[in-house]
């Protein structure tokens, strides 16, 4: 229940405190005083949309702040504790929490919980659980077939949520694969090139059958067999240089000289340490160069000129370098791409026996969704007469005891839709169904769309009576009604008041009017009045004793708040409307 709101820099209102109480509350005052401020400042309580032109010219930012009594244990008390928010213990069982919101003019909205900073979509989502708001806003809504049906749907309750859940998981999931199918077999020949392609590619592959490193190998051999008559010369003249020509033993070479200098040495190395270590290093360079002689004449006798080898490893230096070409830039990438080409053409292969799957998975989520789609039918069809009946009784109760409402559940054919009970009918996100709201004023009159077959008071005593069963159907404790009375007057504005009355036996009610014979049935009565600057400050928004309430119904009946008449009849009204609680 909603115990106080305090509501700064909105509006006309620059600072107002409304006090309110259990029961039917209210809330009065001349036109433009700001009544329609306090209903926007509990819609921005409760997560509504900010407008930084909300914010009162002169002022920084709109605030609102409410303090509510919530049960701790019910679900907008664990939801608030959740979210970080502290309650205060506030006796019997219930907790107190402080919920504020602010806007800038900038534009910018900041909302806390109990003392704690939280996103706004947290106190949308607490709004669920405490308040139901009802205004002119939402009758416009109610006019639109889409949000008749949203609104049969929350009346059935479970019965209808349920089903309807599985049947848009169900049909995001067929929807996914009819995409997937579309794109299978509207593809077809752009994948069949695709495949053409791989096909050709991981054959040339395939055939040259390339090893990492294999290119450089090649390059390196290559170039050895180009030059093979210079590199066999080269090694040749190094090998003679060292160890001298076999046809001549007695040419000088660089060993015979290093045997010479070695036995010059011999004799004296072992007088001096110095000159043995020199020796040892003539020893050692007469090793080396005795290798690296007997590695030139193997390396001179394995180089031979062979003119078809160079050509097969030219032609394969070509047919990897075509490859990289295409494939590459690198022999690594040419394998890779083999690899991810392989797989690639395996899923394309396998496309046909997916779609042939896929065909088969779409039939089956099309016959799970039809037997959902039904359920979900049923549960319309079964709470649409229920439906009916109660908003038919409550117009009975606002002055129209011959009016009947039906809400017809129908469906369209459409051969490429659903099966249902011998039908094949259209579906969507939210079912089968197509729901209107229907009114016959009287006896004798059509069936019509409530847009089309009713008065403006017709109307607005439908959607009450539409948001009365919805009050009834909604699990909140606090109901907030903006001007639902527009266009009504006379014994309907009577029996209006007369049904916000029995409401709020159950709840709290709180009611922005302009009627009279509605703000008569009030437990208590509020009245918003404009400074002469034209705010609404503190003093602005009062609760009115007997003798003021009796002044300002006198207002609302007559235009005068200190006529006599005005006074005696808004006397008469606050009677019948005691006596009315009294019976009940």
């Amino acid at each position: 229940m909603l115990e106080q709101m305090r509501i700064r820099g909105l509006g006309v209102i620059e600072d107002a405190v409304l006090e309110l109480s259990p029961g039917f509350t209210a809330v009065t005052g001349e036109t433009g005083a700001g009544k329609t401020m306090v209903v926007t400042g509990l819609g921005l309580l409760f997560g509504g949309r900010s407008d930084s032109a909300l914010v009162r010219p002169g002022a920084e930012r709109a605030s609102v702040e409410g303090r509510l009594l919530v049960d701790p244990k019910g679900p907008a008390g664990r939801a608030a504790a959740d979210a970080g928010a502290e309650l205060e213990p506030a006796g019997e069982g219930r907790a107190e929490l402080i919920i504020s919101r602010s806007v800038s003019l900038e534009g910018r909205s900041r909302a806390s919980l109990g003392g704690a900073a939280v996103p706004i979509g947290v106190l949308g989502g607490l709004s669920d659980d405490l308040v139901a708001m009802h205004g002119q806003s939402a009758q416009q809504s109610l006019l639109q077939p889409a949000r008749q049906r949203q609104a049969l749907d929350r009346y059935a309750g479970p019965a209808v949520a349920e089903p309807l859940a599985e049947y848009k998981s169900c049909y995001d999931r067929l929807k996914k694969i009819e995409t997937t199918l579309d794109e299978l077999t509207t593809r077809a020949r752009e994948r069949a090139q695709e495949a053409d392609l791989l096909r050709f590619g991981l054959a040339e592959v395939e055939r040259l059958d390339p090893l990492e490193g294999e290119d450089e190998e090649l390059a390196a051999e290559s170039e050895r067999l180009g030059h093979a008559d210079t590199l066999r010369t080269a090694a040749g003249g190094a090998h003679m240089a060292l160890a001298g020509s076999p046809d001549d033993p007695a040419s000088i070479n660089a060993l015979s000289l290093l045997t010479e200098a070695t036995r010059a040495l011999d004799g004296a190395r072992g007088h001096d340490p110095a000159l043995a270590e020199l020796a040892a290093r003539l020893d050692e360079a007469s090793f080396l160069l005795a290798d690296v002689s007997t590695d030139l004449a193997a390396y001179t006798d394995s180089i031979e000129a062979d003119p078809r080898r160079l050509a097969d490893v030219q032609q394969r230096i070509s047919d990897l370098n075509s490859l990289m070409r295409k494939y590459g830039p690198k022999l690594p990438d040419v394998i890779a791409w083999a690899s991810t080409g392989a797989l690639r053409l395996a899923e394309l292969e396998g496309d046909d026996d997916r779609i042939t799957a896929l065909a088969a998975e779409r039939d089956t989520a099309r016959a799970e969704l039809a037997e959902l789609a039904a359920r979900v039918s049923a549960g319309r069809s079964q709470a649409a007469d229920k439906f009916a009946a109660a908003v038919t009784t409550e117009l009975a109760e606002l002055a129209m005891p011959h009016a009947r409402i039906e809400v017809p559940v129908t469906q369209k054919d459409l051969p490429t839709g659903l099966p249902i009970d011998g039908r094949t009918v259209a579906f969507g996100p939210t079912g089968v169904d197509d729901v209107e709201l229907r009114l016959a004023p009287h006896p004798g009159a059509p069936f019509l769309p409530i847009a089309k077959g009713a008065s403006g008071g017709e109307l607005s005593r439908v959607m009450l009576a539409v948001e009365v069963v919805f009050a009834g159907s909604d699990p909140v404790p606090t109901f907030v009604f903006d001007e639902v009375d527009a266009g009504v007057g006379g014994k309907a504005a009577v029996e209006v008041g007369r049904r916000l009355a029995r409401l709020a036996r159950s709840a709290q009610v709180v009611v922005v009017t302009h009627l009279p014979q509605v703000a008569a049935f009030a437990d208590r009565q509020l009245v918003v009045r404009k400074a002469n600057d034209g705010s609404v400050t503190r003093s602005g928004v009062t609760v009115l004793d007997d003798a003021e309430r009796r002044r300002e119904l006198a207002r609302m009946l007559a235009g005068l708040e200190e006529s006599e008449l005005g006074q005696a009849h808004a006397d008469e009204l606050l009677q019948a409307a005691a006596a009315d609680r009294q019976r009940a």
